[in-house]
């Protein structure tokens, strides 16, 4: 979409957007389209019983004395819980099939802050986004029209800044991450998704890609093992984002990109297997993540990190019972090859913290369904050695609007994992899996400040109440760490 901050004057083609806010009479600068239109205003209104009220609408069609095709007149509900993002997204959406390219949406005149104006753009932008790479025919009535977003506003200087400078970066970053976790298997696997990273040189991130030669002369064969029964080679792939002070320490995010999940010779079922092109969710927040800190120019060191495997049964696939020795040189009996994210993320968290020293470390993974019984779709889980990391990331949850909860850590939770054919074993039994799985990771990071977010439920989602989550890919976490990274390490 094309993206631009204008001045409140009428506009001269396509759509414009009018929020009312309830019991207000004010319709900022668009009075003059009130003016022009005012009979056909005062009947439309009284037809719609139009009272400002969140969710209600109307529509007038080439209203008279405007050169615009329509003003789509929109209850904002309550002024002072008025969110510019959902706003936009809601209209977006019932209005992206409508057939008009260019929407203005009308901004000024409410004391909007310039931050309103940038994450409207950021709502149409996500409620415009659909998947259809794969689709030779398309029937025109699934097109999506718009092509042209306008924002107006009172400080357009502003606006615009804080959208280039930071929203729209960011965005690019969530629409990245979708692409990946909504591409199939066949397209996304180990090495062709290192070769997308790869071209994210050009945005100035530094890349580097570990083959499986590199890993077992590291001694990853946690992460390797899972990736045994596959013909295609496991990766790990980092870049590197060096926009702080030198020799600052960086900040670190650690992804689990399990391209496609079987789960090895531990089978998952066959019903709605094909949703575990998406076990990559967690990687591709970090790589969407990266992105938005590049293109923002973010004043910060930071080092992503994505473990790249395919968990295929095969006549070599790893079994049952085998022992598997880590980087860390811990040792994990494998009771259940479908436990296998947690030990891709054990070598690559070792990894980051022994080479690059972290000052904070964070990981996304799609890890267990057992975050999904315990908070559903609506809420990562969040689990942390540090208080003050975790508290950094609840206000960046805050801010950025993606939702977590933070769940305990507790040596009692610690003794489920204890077994007596190695250090540990990969799963802890049906109590507490979610935070079983949590104890497993907090193994391999030492005395860094570590947290590790479960984004089974927010990452991939069937079905989305959220007009601005459009399609099974979500991008969450893109947001979430970009916050993370402006509000704790860039001045």
């Amino acid at each position: 979409m094309k993206v631009s901050f204008v001045s409140g004057k009428p506009v001269t083609r396509g759509v414009a957007v009018i929020p009312v806010f309830e019991g207000s009479k004010a319709f900022g600068s668009t009075k003059d389209y009130m003016d022009a239109g005012k009979t056909q205003f005062a009947a439309a209104k009284k037809a719609a019983k139009f009272t400002g009220k969140s969710g209600q609408s109307f529509d007038i069609f080439a209203p008279a004395g405007s050169k615009v095709s329509r003003l789509h007149v929109v209850g904002a509900g309550k002024r002072e819980s008025f969110n510019a993002e959902m706003f936009a997204a809601k209209v977006t959406a019932k209005l992206l099939f409508a057939g008009e390219s260019t929407v203005t949406f009308h901004l000024d005149g409410f004391d909007l802050s310039p931050d309103d104006a940038a994450r409207a753009v950021v709502g149409a932008r996500l409620a415009g986004y659909r998947f259809n790479n794969h689709k030779t025919k398309l029937p025109k009535e699934k097109k999506p029209n718009i092509t042209t977003i306008r924002v107006a506003h009172d400080s357009q200087a502003k606006a615009k800044k804080a959208y280039d400078n930071f929203h729209g970066p960011i965005c690019d970053g969530v629409i990245f991450a979708r692409d990946l976790v909504n591409e199939p298997p066949n397209v996304i696997y180990p090495k062709a998704y290192a070769n997308r990273i790869k071209k994210l040189k050009d945005i100035g991130l530094k890349v580097e890609v570990l083959g499986e030669k590199r890993m077992e002369t590291l001694g990853m064969h946690s992460l390797l093992g899972v990736g045994r029964g596959s013909e295609r080679e496991s990766q790990l792939v980092v870049m590197r984002w060096d926009g702080g002070k030198k020799g600052a320490k960086p900040a670190a995010i650690i992804g689990k990109g399990v391209t496609f999940d079987t789960g090895g010779i531990s089978l998952k079922p066959g019903a709605n297997m094909w949703d575990m092109k998406g076990d990559m969710g967690g990687s591709a927040a970090v790589v969407g993540a990266m992105i938005g800190i590049a293109k923002r120019k973010a004043k910060a060191n930071v080092i992503g990190v994505v473990g790249l495997v395919e968990n295929m049964p095969d006549g070599r696939a790893q079994l049952p019972g085998d022992v598997v020795t880590s980087m860390s040189g811990q040792t994990i009996e494998v009771l259940n090859t479908d436990a296998e994210g947690r030990l891709v993320l054990a070598d690559a968290l070792h990894y980051t913290n022994t080479k690059y020293k972290p000052k904070a470390m964070i990981n996304l993974a799609t890890l267990t369904g057992a975050i999904i019984i315990s908070l559903g779709h609506e809420h990562a889980g969040v689990f942390s050695n540090d208080d003050g990391l975790a508290e950094q990331i609840s206000n960046a949850s805050d801010s950025s609007g993606e939702r977590s909860w933070r769940l305990p850590l507790l040596p009692e939770y610690d003794k489920l994992l204890d077994t007596p054919n190695a250090d540990m074993k990969n799963i802890g039994g049906r109590a507490a899996g979610s935070i079983t799985a949590a104890q497993f990771l907090k193994r391999f990071v030492g005395d860094t400040a570590w947290a590790h977010i479960d984004v089974a439920g927010t990452a991939m989602k069937n079905t989305r109440p959220d007009p601005r989550e459009t399609t099974f890919g979500t991008g969450y976490g893109v947001r979430l760490l970009n916050h993370w990274i402006a509000e704790n390490y860039e001045g």
